[in-house]
């Protein structure tokens, strides 16, 4: 196989580097399993890491890029034979392992999921982590006893990837769903994809007792710190909290009361280590009961692989609403 192109990340006296690289397969991390990426997509954890603006990766040099889905070109695990069509999503791409931002990879096929029937590579990188991260949000508060009639799901960084699949997920399973975001301009898209209400974020009374007014019956948050805390003391008795993020802050200040007075249930998503078999459970049901009914306007954005590195800072100055997909090959 010739050279083919990657986006690599790495660290020289002490700073981030990152640039296309001409590369080898030998040059890949170990895997058995060759992909041919046709897509990838751009998350606020790709951004951190291009730019040097988090510390991500656990080693250097890598690809960057923690989503891809392509074709199987060759491969040593008989359930993945050259022609699949296949996706990867988490399990150490751009942490530690080479990601997707490169015309092939070699991966470990215990990472890999078949693209779902009826999707294209191009629809699996729309939904991507992000899509994934809010359906093991929702597959686990369920799990927990979530249903649409037990009242309102409240969603923090409504207009982010996560949100916005969020959004649609919950309300095509028939929840009411009230997106919180500080976007204003935003409001007629977060209704488009399903939002019933929205509150900006400016405008909430994050209060101070331990225990405000119940109004949630569960949350979906992709924020931390106070507003957190917030949905700790306006949720509803037993409900779920699904913790996805921490753009605003990793600090959680609050009380034991809201768990042991109201049976609050706080329940961390971990979309990087999740098992195989979970995983494969809940790309099952993202092809079926949770597909997003909203993909088309959500994913929308779309570049070409040579406009990957114009493309990060607008996620770090929080700019962006809903999914970009990368066009690798």
């Amino acid at each position: 196989m010739d050279s083919f192109r990657a986006y690599r990340i790495d660290e020289q006296d002490g700073e981030i580097v990152a640039g296309f690289k001409d590369l080898s397969i030998d040059d890949l991390t170990p895997g058995n399993v060759v992909v041919r990426v046709s897509h990838s997509t751009i998350n606020y954890k790709d951004a951190l890491a291009a730019t040097g603006k988090g510390r991500i990766l656990r080693r250097y040099p890598l690809n960057g890029g923690i989503d891809l889905a392509g074709v199987v070109v060759s491969s040593e695990d008989e359930e993945f034979q050259p022609g699949v069509e296949v996706l990867v999503n988490g399990c150490g791409l751009s942490e530690t392992v080479d990601g997707g931002y490169s015309e092939y990879a070699r991966v470990d096929s215990e990472s890999l999921v078949p693209v779902p029937a009826g999707m294209t590579c191009a629809e699996a990188m729309q939904i991507g982590t992000a899509g994934y991260t809010a359906a093991l949000a929702i597959h686990r508060m369920e799990q927990n006893g979530q249903t649409p009639d037990l009242g309102p799901i409240v969603i923090t960084g409504a207009t982010g990837g996560v949100g916005s699949i969020s959004i649609d997920m919950l309300h095509g399973r028939g929840y009411e769903v009230v997106a919180v975001t500080g976007k204003g301009t935003e409001e007629a898209y977060l209704r488009e994809i399903g939002a019933a209400r929205i509150l900006l974020r400016d405008q909430i009374d994050l209060g101070k007792r331990p225990m405000e007014k119940a109004q949630w019956a569960g949350a979906i948050d992709n924020l931390g710190g106070d507003y957190l805390t917030w949905l700790t003391r306006t949720m509803r008795y037993g409900g779920n909290i699904a913790s996805i993020g921490l753009a605003a802050s990793p600090a959680l200040n609050t009380t034991v009361l809201p768990f042991i007075l109201r049976a609050v249930c706080l329940l961390g998503i971990n979309s990087v280590d999740t098992p195989r078999e979970l995983r494969r459970a809940v790309w099952s049901r993202i092809g079926g009961d949770l597909k997003p009914q909203h993909l088309a306007r959500i994913g929308q954005h779309s570049i070409k692989f040579d406009q990957l590195p114009d493309a990060f800072q607008a996620y770090i100055d929080g700019k962006v609403t809903g999914r970009t997909v990368v066009e690798i090959n």
